[in-house]
């Protein structure tokens, strides 16, 4: 069975006027599951986003949650990068 999750909400929480950190943004999906703190980053003129994370013991971030293939990261890059 596959299942397919869809984007059902956006939300800028907060943007920022200079770069590289343009907007903070959540993200609901079915309109059951919410991701917090998703960023919309810009270098070198282009936009993209960045996962939550958290700093391991090593001092790495690690992403919190992820896209599991780059199909579905640009369909949420791209919902993000619109609004």
């Amino acid at each position: 069975m596959v299942y397919t999750m869809e984007i059902t909400d956006v939300k800028i929480r907060r943007t920022f006027e200079t770069a590289p950190l343009r907007a903070v943004a959540s993200v609901t999906f079915d309109d059951q599951f919410a991701v917090h703190d998703i960023k919309v980053i810009e270098a070198q003129e282009k936009l993209f986003i960045v996962m939550p994370s958290r700093k391991n013991g090593a001092g790495e971030f690690k992403d919190t949650v992820h896209p599991i293939n780059s199909d579905f990261r640009k369909k949420l890059e791209t919902q993000l990068i619109q609004y």
